[in-house]
């Protein structure tokens, strides 16, 4: 009889992640695969499922106008514990840190289904950032069975909190896997005229460099968002030949803040959000990526692109320690001075462009199911990916 493994998501970061573990577990015969989307986000969720072909088995639609975290966490534990009760699944996978991931943990725990945590292990060591997920991620490893860590790094954070070594494998993250899928599989053209036109620059050696830009982080919100608006806005005026791209957040409150400093710039590209797929081909298109998003610090580094991180902390080390990644804040002067540092050093873009890849090789579903088959059948214990990775 097969086993079956409910998976729980519902921001696009979660479905990136685990649209190739779910095709890998429908691809098993000894497993069964049941979908659960909350619906966190909502129109950039559906984007990737529709990119893999994934048709939710359960739909919560949760997200409302306005609503709190404690609303979201409530609305993800009364509409997940009604699904668990009714579907019966042998174990619950859920992927990173969102109020969906600690909710849906928490409703499987409750009734005593085991909870997979894919890319556990990861930790800023400061609870308040990121805000709320440092905390998510703390609360779902105390009642993970099995802890899926992307790093070593991750393994040893579990270990350290006096996780059983017994309920880690190192598997790699998943994030690497669907990246190679969408770089090698999918023919992407830009909605955005400006972006098309930019592609075409590229390729035809005729464009210059690329500034990539991404402000999301709830912990940036106000003062220090309205920095990154103003240290965008000074860089443009610097690098008249620079195109700068930046999918502006749909938040209310980023925009407020953005939007003031950079629009009506003529090298500032604002546009909105981008599909997954399109996402990646701007990564690929970029020279230098300046972000406060935490999947992007390991997307950018598999593509070669010096990553300048606008957080004070980190829990993804990997790169910083790789030399792809550099956290530098939010103050504005000290944005514009890194990303005038790469533009303007040779020797500093080198030494960052490195395509130093700490964080995996895309073989992260499938040691995921066979992870699955040994924790809950008995199958051989999976090597783990990358040892000696820091």
């Amino acid at each position: 009889m097969a086993l079956r493994i409910m998976t729980i998501y519902g921001t696009r970061p979660e479905a990136i992640k685990v649209a190739p573990i779910i095709k890998a577990i429908e691809a098993a015969e000894d497993l069964e695969s049941i979908t659960v989307v909350t619906g966190q986000h909502r129109e950039m969720l559906d984007q990737v499922n529709t990119m893999f072909e994934i048709v939710p088995d359960h739909d919560l639609n949760i997200m409302a106008s306005g609503q709190t975290l404690n609303g979201i966490v409530a609305k993800v534990i009364s509409g997940v514990d009604q699904i668990l009760e009714d579907e019966k699944p042998d174990a619950v996978i859920v992927q990173g840190d969102t109020s969906t991931v600690m909710g849906a943990a928490v409703a499987s725990f409750n009734r005593q289904i085991p909870v997979i945590h894919l890319e556990a292990g990861l930790r800023s060591g400061d609870i308040n950032s990121p805000f709320p997920e440092e905390a998510n991620r703390k609360l779902t490893s105390q009642i993970a069975a099995l802890h899926l860590a992307p790093t070593d790094t991750s393994k040893s954070n579990l270990t350290r909190e006096d996780v059983s070594e017994n309920d880690i494998i190192i598997t790699g993250n998943s994030v690497i896997d669907t990246l190679m899928f969408a770089t090698a599989n999918l023919e992407v053209h830009f909605e955005d005229e400006r972006l098309e036109a930019l592609q075409k620059a590229k390729d035809a050696g005729t464009a210059g460099r690329v500034l990539l830009v991404t402000a999301h982080r709830r912990e940036n919100l106000g003062s220090a968002m309205e920095d990154i608006g103003a240290a965008v806005a000074e860089i443009a005026a610097k690098y008249p030949d620079l195109t700068i791209v930046f999918p502006i957040h749909k938040n209310p409150k980023v925009r407020a803040a953005i939007r003031p400093a950079v629009e009506g710039l003529d090298n500032v590209l604002l546009i909105e959000p981008l599909a997954y797929a399109e996402f990646t081909r701007a990564l690929s298109l970029a020279d230098v990526v300046l972000t406060d998003s935490g999947g992007v610090q390991e997307e950018a580094p598999s593509l070669g692109k010096p990553v300048l991180v606008m957080r004070e902390n980190t829990e993804r080390p990997e790169a910083v320690v790789a030399g792809t990644v550099k956290l530098i804040g939010t103050h504005k002067q000290r944005l514009v001075d890194e990303v005038s540092l790469l533009l303007d050093s040779e020797e500093a873009y080198t030494g960052m462009a490195n395509a130093v890849n700490p964080y995996g090789d895309g073989q992260a579903a499938e040691r995921t199911v066979e992870a699955i088959r040994w924790k809950f059948t008995g199958g051989a214990r999976p090597a783990d990916f990358g040892d000696g990775i820091a």
